[in-house]
């Protein structure tokens, strides 16, 4: 597809990736048994690591961020012990249902589309039960809004046997996570969001404290089983196929992060989610999230306007946009501006600029 006709990804996943990036992919393909493989695993291992702010192991997984949900259950939750959700929009509902799904014993602790959790609900609950785990979505992308890790974190950590599973799919290299200050036992994340890579590879971040865990479970499957991946780990590679074009794509976008700075990309994203949020207001929509608690990746419009969201995403794509139109049982009453990636202000007020076009012809 030639510029002219390409059409830009304003989605909250996938996003839209750089050429430099897509062309990494076509590098001559090599065998994940030889030295240059094992080269490669390294180098990335070295790379993840830096970027989950980790000094744990990072595990790279030929799947979606869904895979990893089933690893870190599989492996965190005892058949006999159970497990805590907190559910707060359709992505950790989803994660629950996973859950549920591999015969966990599952509690959930709720909170309305939108709202945030506080530490103080979750301390409460942990008083109540023992659970082997505690699950929280970081970035809940169905509603943009972020949950405040660090200060969950600090509850979770009073429970020695607790371990602290975190599914950072939108959050992570564009809204702050720090794995290891924040005591996150699994940070699961994968490659389609604020990473800019083609959809198709995912990671986790992992504590010795989940592997001591996964020894006591006798049934953890095979294909996301963490003792499974850390036997290949320490021979840089992976017990079946990896994706190997995805992870030279990897390779060269971690150089491009790590030139860039964490602290830096996180204040671009924080610019963007201040534009967005600005943008909103003074058109006469509303915030979804909770204020306090917006996320630097996707914003979540309220369509107080009762705008077409269908017309809206149409005239859009004529203008080279692909956007969103919400999520679930939000899908028209909201719609999503995703400001995650690669993309930058520049780029975003050519968005923003095109949804007024609309608004001022309708």
């Amino acid at each position: 597809m030639s510029d002219d006709t390409h059409i830009r990804l304003v989605l909250p996943g996938p996003v839209e990736v750089r050429r430099e990036i897509l062309e990494a992919q076509a590098a001559w393909q090599i065998g994940h048994r030889q030295p240059v493989f094992a080269d490669l695993f390294a180098r990335l291992q070295e790379k993840l690591k830096q970027v989950f702010l980790t000094q744990n192991r990072v595990y790279v997984s030929g799947s979606s961020g869904s895979g990893l949900w089933e690893a870190a259950i599989r492996c965190s939750v005892r058949d006999d012990k159970r497990v805590l959700h907190l559910t707060s929009g359709a992505f950790s509902e989803r994660w629950a249902d996973v859950s549920r799904a591999n015969g966990k014993q599952v509690d959930v602790l709720s909170v309305d589309w939108g709202k945030a959790f506080t530490p103080e609900m979750v301390a409460d609950a942990l008083k109540k039960q023992h659970y082997d785990a505690v699950c929280l979505v970081h970035n809940e992308t169905s509603t943009g809004v972020t949950n405040p890790v660090a200060a969950i974190g600090e509850v979770v950590r009073q429970y020695d046997d607790t371990l602290f599973l975190v599914d950072t799919v939108s959050g992570w290299l564009g809204a702050a996570l720090r794995v290891d200050e924040w005591g996150i036992d699994v940070a699961l994340s994968s490659s389609q969001k604020a990473f800019a890579l083609p959809p198709g590879i995912a990671f986790a971040a992992v504590s010795d404290r989940v592997l001591a865990r996964a020894q006591e479970i006798p049934h953890r499957g095979y294909y996301f089983d963490f003792l499974v991946l850390e036997k290949y780990l320490k021979k840089n590679n992976t017990p079946s196929t990896p994706p190997t074009a995805l992870m030279w794509a990897a390779d060269l976008q971690l150089d491009a992060i790590l030139a860039e700075g964490l602290e830096n990309r996180w204040a671009r994203h924080l610019k963007m989610r201040d534009m967005a949020h600005q943008w909103a207001q003074e058109r006469n929509f509303g915030l979804y999230a909770q204020d306090g608690y917006r996320s630097p990746t996707v914003t979540t419009v309220h369509n107080t306007r009762g705008v077409d969201v269908n017309e809206m995403a149409a005239f859009m794509l004529e203008k080279g946009f692909a956007i969103d139109r919400g999520y679930g049982k939000i899908r028209g009453t909201t719609f999503r501006i995703a400001h995650m990636g690669d993309m930058q202000p520049a780029t975003l007020e050519e968005v923003l600029a095109a949804f007024d076009e609309f608004l001022n012809t309708n």
